[in-house]
């Protein structure tokens, strides 16, 4: 039965799978169908497959009906590649014509196809599949949003960003160089992976679904256990249980985690996003520095084919060793006023000065973090390590052991956005538990993004936690770069959409 308020191109499909049931073909088969080779192994083998038989399967993405024969060009995971099919070859050998009946009459453009034949080249020169046996697979009961040329010119491609990101199921089949922005992004993260287990790093595991959230300064996502009756988090970080990792005797851990914070989209943020998380015993933030750019240069030429990659009209070059700069020196080049021991109010008389936008619950290291990130990290293009932080801004780094008032943490800034951030691990437990007490005061004040006091944690640190480094990367940033991509949600295959009207 059709259903209602069809378009007329739905109308002809569902004709078409009625029409195939009446012939007794079933338009959704479930046995196995034995695809051996590909389009991209077909063009790229010939001409010694010359005349071989092949048997492939994917979407027809056009047909040109010449009487009784015709020429389709099918589309498979990796490529497209010519069908040649004529009646004589393909009958079914009674009244029933396959050809006429089921290709011709009942095949629409996206229908998902088997066929098997021989390799051949058309006068014309391109290589072609002559069809000896063609099955359907699946009827597409929605018309693809394919484009159209006319004089020169192409309509109705689908290339509105929110249909692509919403549907990218549709986007994937019409635009089919998207899915290389996908591989590159897998390949990243194997290239990732094999440098850390090369390392000797163990790859782990850690909750999701947290007690108490914690790691970052963010707002979670909140759920309820029923069994136990308890409000539960979606974690904003996985740093925590990573360093009960080293405190139970690992000495090199690393995740790739998803996590989920609370807050507004942009092209650089997604409430759900990929991290890679890393924490090695015996280090220390100058140690992870130097590992940073040696696995980052080692992605990005396995990625791009050097150390080079290309974004917009930039150049960006990943080439060791990378440039180191303070985050006090970088602000005050930028300002051209020294901010290292300015408190609150001068620091909000600096922040108006620069008509930076402020309010009552920043504190003086969310003054210094909304300096930075206006004045400086939008015009670091290139890779560059913005190090020793002020403590304020950092409640889980270590201090800084000749630089009073710093910790020893540092970003990576790249293409004005931070891709990576990394401390000499704090790991004594009086000092953690104030940390965690200042920032239950400026909780207080209204920072609703200040982190939670986790008892646990210092628990365990309370047992010993070995000096430690640790390194936070994101993912779906860093892909961008690699494949110059302006938005995050172009390097996320389902990004998050407001509720479609």
């Amino acid at each position: 039965m059709q259903p209602t308020n069809l378009s007329e191109q739905e109308a002809v499909r569902y004709a078409e799978l009625e029409e195939l049931t009446k012939l007794g073909i079933n338009a959704f088969p479930s046995e196995l169908f034995p695809v051996n080779t590909s389009s991209l192994t077909i063009l790229k083998e010939y001409p010694h497959n010359v005349d071989k038989s092949v048997t492939i399967a994917g979407r027809i993405m056009s047909k040109r009906i010449m009487g009784k024969a015709a020429f389709a060009e099918l589309q498979d995971g990796v490529g497209r590649i010519q069908l040649y099919v004529s009646r004589d070859e393909i009958s079914s050998g009674d009244d029933k014509s396959i050809y006429d009946e089921i290709f011709k009459k009942c095949c629409s453009l996206g229908d998902i196809v088997g066929v098997s034949g021989n390799i051949f080249t058309t006068k014309t020169g391109e290589i072609s599949i002559k069809v000896k046996d063609f099955k359907l697979l699946a009827k597409a009961l929605r018309p693809l949003p394919l484009p159209k040329e006319k004089d020169g010119i192409i309509h109705d491609a689908f290339t509105d960003p929110e249909q692509r990101y919403r549907m990218r199921y549709v986007d994937l089949v019409v635009n089919p160089a998207v899915k290389e922005v996908f591989r590159k992004r897998s390949l990243t993260i194997r290239t990732m992976r094999d440098f850390l287990e090369n390392q000797g790093y163990l790859e782990v595991e850690t909750p999701i679904l947290q007690p108490l959230y914690g790691g970052a300064s963010a707002r979670p996502f909140t759920t309820h256990h029923n069994t136990l009756d308890t409000k539960l988090f979606l974690r904003i970080a996985n740093e925590l249980y990573l360093k009960r990792l080293i405190v139970g005797g690992f000495e090199g851990v690393f995740e790739f985690a998803k996590d989920f914070r609370n807050e507004g989209m942009s092209r650089f943020h997604n409430p759900e996003f990929t991290m890679l998380e890393l924490y090695v015993a015996y280090k220390d933030y100058e140690w992870m520095m130097n590992l940073t750019e040696e696995m980052i240069e080692n992605v990005v030429n396995t990625v791009c084919g050097s150390s080079k990659a290309q974004v917009g009209d930039k150049v960006i070059d990943f080439q060791r060793p990378w440039k180191r700069i303070t985050m006090y020196d970088a602000i005050n080049d930028a300002t051209k006023t020294d901010v290292s021991n300015m408190q609150e109010a001068d620091l909000l008389t600096l922040c108006k000065t620069h008509n930076i936008k402020t309010d009552k619950t920043m504190g003086r290291g969310k003054l210094l973090d909304e300096l930075f990130g206006n004045l400086v990290e939008p015009y670091l293009i290139q890779p560059t390590f913005i190090i020793d932080y002020p403590v304020e801004m950092s409640p889980l780094a270590k201090k800084h052991r000749t630089k009073a008032g710093l910790v020893e943490r540092f970003e990576a800034i790249c293409n004005g956005k931070e891709i990576c951030n990394a401390f000499s691990e704090l790991n004594d437990p009086i000092d953690q538990c104030q940390r965690f007490e200042n920032q239950l005061k400026d909780r207080e004040r209204g920072d609703e993004e200040a982190m939670v006091l986790d008892e646990d944690f210092l628990r365990a640190l309370e047992y010993g936690m070995p000096p430690t480094a640790g390194l936070g990367i994101g993912i779906d940033r860093l892909t961008m770069i690699l494949t110059n991509q302006p938005s995050i949600q172009d390097v996320l295959f389902f990004p998050q959409m407001r509720p479609e009207k």
